[in-house]
């Protein structure tokens, strides 16, 4: 029997992740054939250019299309979706395009900013701005899309890839399923973090009681496997300015990490984030972090670096963006109130 398993991670529905095993009777199947045969909709020329980049692996060994398949071999395959909705509408929105190729372009995002049109938000997102934007430059076609590497959440500013041609979706995609990016985030989070670095690892998972958020299970049965990694750069008491890198990357891992370890990001509504904590010896505390939730009335998160390998030239490309202004400016803030 053919096996297939879906592989669930936070881009569950911008990537297909698959697994094929083939039956004990399985007679010789070029490698292309035998997967376009098992994934719907899937054409060959798709296939083939998966199998070209190394999205889809036999034995977890790159193999050529004509590749034969033999009985037990173990087919897995990275590949991302189709769009779903292809009536997306192109709107004239400015976004801040900080790197630009012909295979794909850097987004600063906003914090506030939807990235991609879901429910209740079907205009007014990043990609119905980087439609108009694609549209009218005149070496594109009007068929084009582009298309999402990764996510970041609304109210997280910071650096978002996309692709701007289904090659360079296929081999970015294959780069963030194998975690070879680099992406590290600025946090600030509640408390005075013990260690000067350290590591989070736990599986993350829907919270049981609100779907709305992530949560960690010691279980190794529920969630996926999660890490991160952080280190502090500053210090102001009740809390703390660190820098996130992340290992693998599941829906708000940072978020989710950072409150498991009991250091919620500030400003957090959805974890608690603005529920201020009481340090009695610190004049008109609460009046103060009012004050810097009124100035960032959000997760204090910022994706501030994104390293990756370029799907033309091979060379590892490295960008970073300045904090934006709410966040500059409560940081300075707190040096103040603190000194």
């Amino acid at each position: 029997m053919i096996q297939d398993e879906i592989f669930d991670n936070e881009e569950q529905d911008l990537y297909e992740h698959h697994r094929f095993i083939a039956d004990k009777g399985q007679t010789p199947m070029r490698l292309d054939k035998f997967v376009t045969m098992r994934i719907i909709n899937a054409t060959r020329t798709r296939i083939q250019k998966g199998i070209e980049i190394g999205s889809i692996l036999v034995n977890d060994t790159v193999r050529k299309s004509n590749y034969l398949i033999k009985p037990f071999d173990i087919v897995t395959v990275v590949l991302p979706n189709p769009p779903r909705n292809p009536e997306l509408i192109a709107e004239d929105i400015p976004v801040n395009i900080i790197y630009e190729d012909n295979d794909l372009l850097l987004v600063n995002k906003d914090a506030g900013m939807v990235v991609h049109p879901g429910f209740n938000n079907y205009t007014g997102t990043l990609i119905n701005a980087l439609l108009y934007h694609i549209n009218h430059l005149p070496e594109y076609s009007s068929e084009l899309r582009p298309g999402l590497v990764h996510r970041i959440d609304k109210d997280t500013s910071g650096l978002l890839l996309v692709a701007k041609t289904e090659d360079a979706l296929v081999y970015l995609a294959k780069q963030f399923f194998d975690h070879s990016i680099k992406r590290i985030y600025k946090a600030l989070v509640w408390g005075d973090v013990k260690d000067e670095a350290g590591t989070i690892t736990g599986n993350i998972g829907r919270d049981l009681r609100d779907r709305r958020l992530s949560a960690v299970f010691a279980d190794p049965n529920i969630g996926k496997h999660a890490v991160t990694h952080y280190k502090v750069v500053e210090r102001f008491g009740f809390c703390t300015l660190v820098e996130c890198q992340l290992e693998t990357g599941r829906t708000h891992q940072i978020r989710a990490h950072m409150k498991h370890i009991n250091h919620t990001l500030f400003s957090d509504d959805t974890y608690g984030g603005r529920k201020i904590l009481k340090y009695s010896n610190l004049p008109k505390f609460e009046q103060f972090v009012q004050n810097c939730f009124d100035i960032m009335p959000r997760q204090a998160l910022h994706a501030q670096t994104l390293g990756f390998t370029h799907p033309t030239t091979n060379e590892f490309i490295y960008f970073e963006s300045e904090l934006p202004e709410d966040f500059k400016t409560v940081l300075e803030k707190l040096r103040k109130y603190v000194a």
